[in-house]
């Protein structure tokens, strides 16, 4: 965390001149890299072959770096005490880390290195010395990858979306460098009122019922954020400080064209069947050995706040009026799980509905912006650190996050190193689980951050795995 004596050494750092590089930390930024909050992004390329490291440090400085300023800059404070994005000289050999592992193990081995190493620099805070990013070149082969490459990203530098589009600036495809990457087309739910009569007595109740959900939906999300916890579950410890635990960090991999046979029988989106999916998996995981296990838990589900349609150019992305602005622009939606009563009796397929009608209700409310605002007016009049303080308590006081991004279609390659996969995880984050999902060549990898010795990873696995079976077979037999 950094302190105001940590503040100050950094403004005798060799900072450049004020002709330089100079941008006011967004308001998230802020928040996210605050005494209560420290939050960073680890993203994980699994190489096809093994890796050769020579060629590092020129792609960091003649490609990662001029991707963005704020990559080559430090998060200080002016003398009003406003923190501004100020450039400096990067000493990139300071920023890549290579492990050495014993010599010689088996694959199987060697996961559970890369597992216990990814624990190891979860917990790591970024030196507020110099810019906030690393890489990790993992040189040992894994039942999974010939070898890992791991990005940490401070979360100050931007969302997922942003960040993606960084590391895709970086990629190229692996057959044909010359054509640039395209991603899967972003699907919507059917829009079942459009059909409707278009009356003005059902105008007017639409606004009403939008009204009402608003209402509803911002005075929970303040409740949930302020005074109303998670119940302790299996997946909730509510341990304090519980961002400083160790975690671990498993994945797995789901077949997109079964999710779009799922997604096609139910006539929802791809990220309804997801989170059906994990909701039900919690459950079966909740349950265990007892008979009741449906404690009150509720997922913040991130919902991008930005109007796109697919990933924009960094060059677009840093525009001044861009329509998809760099930085972190996304808000939480606070969903609750339903309850499991009985796995053999209940329809697997209720988990997809419901978390379909609830998280579309909540996306057609005013609540995302309504927090917004609130969060504006806490910065505004009680400052950034209070503000990082309620954020801290809207992630602390629920069970878990769920948040996703997508891939490109097609075979990436960095220097000419084939991505085998990907997957990302948040750390830093007051909660005893995380899941994020990615898209990449027709799969979907989710990865699952687990309390270490809390939450069993592997358990928690197969009841995942346990529900999309379940889950499919249910759609398969749908008429």
């Amino acid at each position: 965390m950094a302190s105001e004596a940590q503040y100050r050494n950094m403004k005798d750092l060799n900072v450049e001149e004020e002709e330089e590089y100079s941008e006011p930390v967004s308001p998230t930024g802020q928040y996210f890299n605050s005494s209560v909050l420290s939050i960073c992004i680890l993203g994980v390329l699994d190489s096809e072959i093994p890796i050769n490291d020579s060629p590092t440090m020129a792609l960091l400085k003649d490609v990662f770096l001029p991707i963005n300023p704020r990559f080559s800059s430090l998060m200080v404070k002016d003398e009003n005490g406003a923190k501004q994005w100020k450039k400096v000289e990067v000493k990139v050999e300071d920023h890549v880390n290579i492990p050495v592992f014993p010599p010689g193990l088996s694959p199987e081995s060697y996961d559970n290195y890369l597992s216990d190493y990814l624990s190891k620099i979860a917990m790591e805070r970024l030196p507020q010395s110099r810019p906030l990013w690393n890489i990790h070149i993992i040189k040992y082969p894994t039942s999974n990858a010939a070898g890992n490459l791991i990005f940490k990203l401070h979360h100050a530098l931007g969302d997922g979306y942003s960040l993606m589009g960084a590391l895709l600036s970086c990629l190229q495809r692996s057959e044909n460098p010359s054509v640039p990457l395209t991603f899967p087309a972003l699907s919507f739910a059917p829009n079942h009122e459009s059909r409707k009569s278009n009356s003005i007595f059902r105008n007017m109740t639409n606004v009403l019922y939008s009204a009402f959900n608003t209402v509803s939906d911002f005075g929970w999300s303040v409740l949930k954020s302020s005074y109303l916890e998670d119940d302790r579950s299996l997946i909730r410890s509510g341990d304090p400080g519980v961002e400083f635990k160790p975690v671990v960090v498993s994945t797995m991999t789901f077949s997109l064209d079964h999710i779009k046979q799922m997604k096609t029988k139910l006539g929802v989106t791809i990220n309804d069947v997801i989170t059906g999916i994990i909701f039900f998996g919690t459950r079966l995981y909740m349950r265990g050995t007892r008979s009741n296990s449906n404690e009150h838990s509720t997922a913040l589900v991130l919902l991008n706040t930005r109007n796109i349609g697919g990933y924009k150019s960094v060059k677009e992305m840093v525009k001044p009026d861009a329509e998809s602005p760099w930085g972190n622009q996304f808000g939480f939606l606070h969903v609750s799980l339903h309850e499991l009563t009985s796995v053999e009796s209940c329809n697997p397929l209720e988990f997809v509905s419901k978390a379909q009608k609830l998280i579309q209700r909540k996306r057609n409310s005013r609540a995302v912006f309504l927090t917004g605002q609130l969060l504006e007016g806490l910065r505004k009049y009680t400052g950034p650190e209070a503000t990082a303080k309620y954020i801290h308590s809207t992630l602390k006081n629920s069970s878990m996050t769920i948040s996703n991004v997508i891939g490109p279609v097609e075979r990436m390659a960095l220097a000419d190193h084939p991505v085998k996969s990907l997957y990302f995880m948040v750390v830093g984050v007051p909660q005893s689980l995380t899941i994020t999902m990615v898209s990449y060549m027709g799969k979907l990898k989710v990865a699952i951050g687990t309390e270490k010795d809390y939450i069993d990873p592997q358990k928690f696995k197969t009841c995942i795995e346990d529900a999309f079976g379940l889950m499919l077979k249910a759609a398969h037999e749908i008429a």
